[in-house]
């Protein structure tokens, strides 16, 4: 569905209803917020979130209500998003939840759980499974009020410079992956580091790390990882199906009229339906031009996946043992996710396989 049929629709119910012109005068402000975007330019898939939503907000108030988008660092940078909205600087951010693992670990649910979720299944619990109610009971405690507004689907593994074969091979090696993720191969010998997107190529040409894990294969190539790194492995299981947030000062929330609140909501939701069908249609061309030019796609063994999800779980008791806040977001999700496997197995999985082997066959 294209963007201006959706806004229609959204919107119809409001159109067909007679309400006096001073009414609506009223419900109706002229506001202007900045919105932070956790994201640069470069990437404009999960930077255009972003505007795609700000416009769809402006079309839908007569221009009344105003998004003005600013790139990762252009007001702060990505690490301290959660707090400006928190704290007032800004009204609205646009980020990865996880990416404020450090203040809590609960953030990193927000966003995705190692061997979480895939993009519909968390859809399905922020939607209708009670994530968005049980997030925001979290997210209030730092003045924030959150909505899903992207998602990229599940993630590649990273790039790296060398192969890795087995757990031991993850011995000591330096890699920029963040959050419970790195909490996660750090388990298996591993060195997490956490650098921002714009940072990864000359600290991967450096040699300064060893492998680095972006999104997929239409932003990895546009950060020319394969330049430096020839291994490009599948598939990264610390993001089975990772949220964009928008974050929003409560407050700031609590003000706004209703209408811009549900116009807002619908916005967001837009946002988040156009990002994943973006990435869908553009990674499988990325990839191929990847491969073209000579990147060793590679699947992370059986036995690496194995100890990975020994080690998850490890890392959910330890936390959950020590922080009842993630302990109640996680168990939500754990127990979501295995009811979802349930239908999966017998629908999508199935189809799916079915389908690939058609596809083999020309």
């Amino acid at each position: 569905m294209k963007r201006r049929q959706f806004l229609q629709a959204a919107t119809v119910g409001a159109a067909s209803t007679a309400i006096a012109a001073p009414a609506i005068a009223q419900s109706m402000p002229e506001l202007k917020w900045r919105l932070q975007s956790g994201f640069p330019k470069s990437l404009d898939t999960i930077y255009g979130a972003a505007e795609v939503m700000a416009k769809f907000v402006s079309e839908a108030t007569d221009g009344k209500f105003q998004i003005q988008p600013f790139a990762a660092g252009e007001i702060v940078g990505t690490p301290q998003v959660a707090d400006a909205v928190g704290n007032g600087t800004i009204e609205m951010g646009h980020t990865c939840s996880y990416y404020y693992f450090g203040k809590d670990p609960t953030f990193a649910i927000g966003t995705a759980l190692p061997f979480g979720l895939n993009a519909r299944q968390m859809n399905a619990w922020l939607y209708h499974g009670g994530g968005n109610d049980i997030l925001n009971e979290f997210y209030a405690k730092h003045n924030l009020y959150g909505m899903p507004a992207g998602n990229t689907g599940v993630q590649m593994g990273g790039w790296f410079r060398k192969e890795i074969k087995t757990p031991q091979d993850l011995q000591g090696l330096k890699m920029r992956i963040a959050g419970l993720a790195g909490m996660v191969m750090a388990k298996l010998g591993a060195v997490p580091q956490q650098i921002p997107g714009g940072d990864i190529y000359p600290a991967l040409e450096r040699g300064t790390i060893d492998a680095a894990e972006w999104v997929g294969p239409y932003d990895d190539e546009k950060l020319g990882f394969a330049k430096v790194a020839p291994y490009y492995y599948y598939p990264g299981f610390w993001e089975g199906g990772p949220a964009i947030h928008l974050f929003i000062n409560q407050a700031k929330w609590k003000e706004l009229p209703k209408a811009y609140q549900a116009i807002l909501t619908a916005a967001a939701g837009y946002a988040n339906a156009d990002m994943l069908a973006k990435y869908d249609a553009r990674n499988p061309a990325a990839l191929r031009r990847l491969l073209g030019a000579g990147t060793q796609l590679r699947p992370f063994s059986p036995e690496i996946l194995e100890a990975a999800y020994k080690a998850a779980n490890e890392v959910y008791d330890e936390v959950s043992a020590k922080n009842p806040d993630f302990k109640k977001v996680y168990e939500s999700v754990r127990g979501f996710r295995n009811e979802e496997y349930l239908w999966f197995q017998v629908a999508e999985y199935a189809y799916d396989t079915f389908m690939i082997r058609q596809r083999a066959r020309g």
